[in-house]
Parts: structure tokens; C-alpha cells; sequence
């Protein structure tokens, strides 16, 4: 049997050291995006001369109602389509929503490396948390930080990257599985999160083609998501133990970029004077978590929705929370660089300021390609007619049951692909999938669940998600040889045993008859 096993993974290995070698011997990032570009450019001439469409029922989100509509190809390279890209190159730069994201968190956690203060912090956990669980850690932190957001992309992945090098581990194993839950289980969460009201209102538009007085309410999908938040816990840590770190080998620090120092990974006791700085860091920054909870507690809280209460859907806090990560980790990050001597004035501050935004300009200038590509593909409208055609050839294979249910999985993961936007998908997918799966006895509740697993499982391996570019770079720290080939090899797992585990959870739970949410029943 370990024979058989050890040829299995060895043949997995051989398989996925192809995908690396393949991807990474395509040109640089920058040039590969530049390529996608020019492709949709030519694509769409082509698709538009030959008359491509789809039609389908799909969402309107400005009138809230489902409307029939034909959406047919539109070519990039006609007069309007070269205005278009001369006039909008600058928009889809600075209006890429991950941009002010990363480059926001970014000032504070620079400021936090440079004065040391991360590289403490770890060290000090190194010493006092069992190596063996801080696989399940990272990767559990990584689910739950959707509650807020994007933020776990640009703070959650290279801490988890730091942490491993800490403890002596590869950096990409912990950036991997960091990325696992951030971004793979993505729909997860023990909590009702940001995802959860936003689908949930796309899917009632859909549902009035059937039943106008049926509700979906945000928390329709909690109990399945909070049960699916130890599930892809426990399977991402399987995988990055069992499968990605044991594959990427023994990692040194030549491996590192050239202007990435190695301070993170020292396991060297901390000073007196470091000790110091970091109880008084530390204090500094549960006085300010302790401020803000006492701050929105309060119903009539500045920092809560002003018309729901809530302090996730549409609050301040979440709209804010990009700005205030920045904030808790550049003030304790001075308080921990005045106090140990790292910096002597606001000079060191501003240096170290400008020190993190340098060394984002191989981020920014690898964004810039990638959301022209990215708003050309939206522009062309390639990916809703994909996905159109696609939903409509799966509604009329006639297959019911279980069965269906699966095959739903598989077709949103694969247009997941195409599309990186959750909402967007769902926008075109509901109106379809909803009132079909209610006809043959499914409720609304379910249908969504099934979509919010094969949305999430591909996230991490499709260069469409907008994050993508970003966490390449990330790769690119810990090992300057990495490229698109390196990163997707190594979530290729997670990706696989993800939507295998996600989908035998479902049916397990079908089986079993249990309810998806509060008041969500499987049946209707």
C-alpha cells in the first residue's frame, strides 16, 4: 500500500512540477498580461464580426428586477473601441480595486517591518506557540478574515510567509496557506460576513420568477459555511504539510529577492531593550482594539450602519477597515521603533514610509498591465457570454438530483476562471440556476451554497482574480525565481482538494437533510 501511495504522489509530483515548468517558462508577468490584452483585443474583432452572443434572464442591479437580455460581443478594435482604451487606461489603473487596498495596508505594515516590530512579534510567537499548529492557524486566520473584506490579502498572505520563515519552514508554504483560506475558502466563515447579504440579494431577484413572496436572507447558507470553515481548515492543512511544503523542498535565505532582508526569520532570544518595546507596542495597540469596540458598541455608534445597526453590511467600520489596519500597525509600529532605538526621529518614519512604496513599484507597474486586461475582458463582455452559453447548455441536459447539483459545482468553478467577480457570476448564474433548481424541488438557500463552493475552490488558481498579480509579487520575496507556473502549481492542490472535499460535504449534507442556514431547509 505505501508503495502504491508513494507512486500516486510521486506521479502528483511529476505532474505538478510540469504545470511549474510550463507556467514559468512563459514570458514575465508583465508581459504575459500585456499578451492576455492584446488576445481578448483580437478575440473580440473576431467574435463581434462573426455576431457572438448569449441571451438569458440575468439581474438588473440598478432596477433590482430580472430582465431577459442578449448580450452580444463588442470588438476592441473598431473607433470606439481604441477611444475606449485610449480614455480608460488611467481609470483602470487607479480604479483596480485591489490597488488603494494593498498600497493603503501597505504604509502601516512597512512602517511595522521597518521598526522591527513584525519581526519581534514573531519571534516572540515562535517561542511560545507549538510548531505543530501553526499550519491550521494561518490557514483558520485566512477563512475568518473575509468578515473584513480584502484585508486578508494584503496583511494575512505575507504575514503567513513571515511566520514560516520564523519558525525555519519555506515562506511560500505559509504564503500558500495563508492564500488557501483566504481566498479558497473564501465563502467560509464562522460569522456572517460581507459575501453573505450581497448574494443573498442578487438570488431573491431571481427567486420572484417563482415564488415573489420568497425571502433568502443573509444568514441563509450560515450553518453550512460555519461547519465548511473546519473543513477547508483541516483540508488546507493537510495540503500544506502533506503535499505543497514537503514539494517546494528546503528553502534558504539565497532563495530571497535582493532587496528583502531575512530579519523575520531569526530565532534569536529578544533583548531587554526589544522585550521593552514590544510589551509597549503591544499595550499600544490592545488600547486601541479595546477603543474601537468601546466605540461600537453603542446602537447609535458612528461605526455602524445608519439604517440597519450592523457593523458588517454597509458599516463604517468595514468600509474603513483597509485604512484602520494601517493605522494599528503603523502607530505601534513607532511606538515599538522609539522605544528600542530603531527610530531616532520622523525622519526614520518617513524613510521607512517611502522604503514600503518603493518596494511595491514592481506591484504597481505589474497592475497596470493586468487591469487593462482585466477591463478589456469586461468590456468585450467575452466572460458574460461564456457564461450565458454556458448555464443555458447545462440547464437543458435534463440531469436532476445530486448528480446536477455537482455538475453545478464543476460549472461554476470552471467560469470562475473567466470571471473573477463573485457577484458578477452570480448577477448572470441566478436568474438561470434559481428558479430551475426551485421547479425541480430545490430551494434558493442551497442553490447558492452550491455556487459560493465552485466560486471559491478556483479562486486560487485563475489569474482573473484580482489579487492574483498581487500575491506573485508576495512569491516573488521569498524565491526570485518565481513566476505564474510557481504559484499556480503550488495552489493547484488546495484548489482540488478543496472542491472535492467542499462537494462531498454537500452531499453528505443532502443525504442527511439538514438545513443550510437558519430557516433555510434543503427543500421547498
Amino acid at each position: 500500500m505505501s508503495a502504491v501511495t508513494q507512486q500516486k504522489t510521486s506521479f502528483f509530483n511529476k505532474f505538478l512540477n510540469g504545470v511549474e515548468a510550463v507556467g514559468n517558462k512563459l514570458p514575465h508577468p508583465i508581459t504575459l498580461f500585456a499578451i492576455f490584452a492584446l488576445i481578448v483585443i483580437v478575440i473580440s474583432a473576431i467574435c463581434e464580426a462573426l455576431g457572438v452572443s448569449a441571451t438569458g434572464d440575468l439581474v438588473n442591479r440598478a432596477t433590482n428586477s430580472v430582465e431577459t437580455q442578449t448580450i452580444t460581443a463588442i470588438s476592441l478594435m473598431n473607433k470606439k473601441g481604441i477611444v475606449y482604451m485610449l480614455t480608460s487606461a488611467v481609470k483602470n489603473f487607479t480604479g483596480f480595486a485591489p490597488l488603494g487596498t494593498v498600497l493603503v495596508a501597505m504604509l502601516g505594515v512597512g512602517v511595522a517591518e521597518s521598526s522591527g516590530y513584525i519581526s519581534a512579534t514573531l519571534r516572540h510567537t515562535v517561542k511560545i506557540t507549538p510548531k505543530q499548529i501553526i499550519t491550521p492557524v494561518v490557514v483558520f486566520l485566512g477563512v475568518m478574515s473575509n468578515i473584513a473584506s480584502d484585508a486578508g490579502y494584503v496583511v494575512l498572505i505575507p504575514i503567513g510567509a513571515l511566520m514560516f520563515m520564523a519558525y525555519g519552514r519555506h515562506p511560500l508554504a505559509g504564503l500558500a496557506a495563508a492564500f488557501a483560506g483566504v481566498s479558497g475558502g473564501f465563502s467560509a466563515n464562522l460569522v456572517i460576513g460581507t459575501t453573505d447579504p450581497l448574494l443573498s440579494g442578487i438570488t431573491n431577484e431571481a427567486v420572484k420568477l417563482i415564488d415573489p413572496n420568497y425571502i433568502v436572507h443573509p444568514t441563509a447558507n450560515w450553518y453550512f459555511m460555519f461547519v465548511s470553515t473546519f473543513l477547508i481548515t483541516i483540508v488546507g492543512t493537510f495540503v500544506t504539510n502533506k503535499i505543497v511544503e514537503p514539494r517546494l523542498g528546503k528553502w534558504s535565505p539565497s532563495m530571497l529577492s535582493d532587496d528583502e532582508d531575512i530579519s523575520a526569520a531569526s530565532t534569536q532570544d529578544l533583548t531587554a531593550c526589544e522585550r521593552k518595546a514590544l510589551k509597549a507596542a503591544n499595550y499600544t495597540l490592545l488600547f486601541m482594539l479595546l477603543a474601537i469596540i468601546v466605540l461600537a458598541i453603542p446602537e447609535s455608534s458612528f461605526l455602524r450602519n445608519p439604517k440597519t445597526g450592523s457593523l458588517i453590511a454597509g458599516a463604517p467600520l468595514m468600509d474603513g477597515i483597509i485604512f484602520l489596519i494601517a493605522i494599528y500597525f503603523f502607530i505601534p509600529g513607532v511606538v515599538y521603533g522609539k522605544v528600542s532605538g530603531s527610530f531616532k526621529g520622523e525622519k526614520d518614519i518617513a524613510q521607512a514610509l517611502g522604503k514600503s512604496m518603493a518596494s511595491m513599484g514592481g506591484y504597481m507597474a505589474l497592475v497596470f498591465v493586468a487591469a487593462q486586461f482585466i477591463a478589456y475582458f469586461g468590456y468585450t463582455k467575452l466572460g458574460t457570454i461564456l457564461a450565458i452559453n454556458g448555464a443555458n447548455f447545462l440547464k437543458e441536459t435534463g440531469i436532476g438530483g445530486i448528480p446536477l447539483m455537482l455538475l453545478f459545482i464543476l460549472f461554476s468553478a470552471f467560469i470562475n476562471l473567466f470571471m473573477g467577480s463573485a457577484s458578477a457570476k452570480w448577477t448572470i448564474m441566478a436568474p438561470v440556476f434559481v428558479p430551475m433548481f426551485m421547479l425541480l424541488g430545490y430551494s434558493p438557500e442551497l442553490t447558492q451554497v452550491a455556487y459560493r463552493i465552485g466560486d471559491s475552490s478556483t479562486n486560487i488558481i485563475t489569474p482573473l482574480m484580482s489579487y492574483f498579480a498581487m500575491i506573485i509579487v508576495f512569491a516573488k520575496r521569498y524565491d526570485k525565481d518565481a513566476g505564474i507556473g510557481t504559484l499556480i502549481s503550488t495552489m493547484l492542490p488546495y484548489s482540488m482538494t478543496f472542491l472535492v472535499g467542499w462537494s462531498i460535504l454537500l452531499v453528505i449534507w443532502m443525504l442527511l437533510g439538514l438545513p443550510v442556514g437558519p430557516g433555510a431547509p434543503l427543500m421547498i
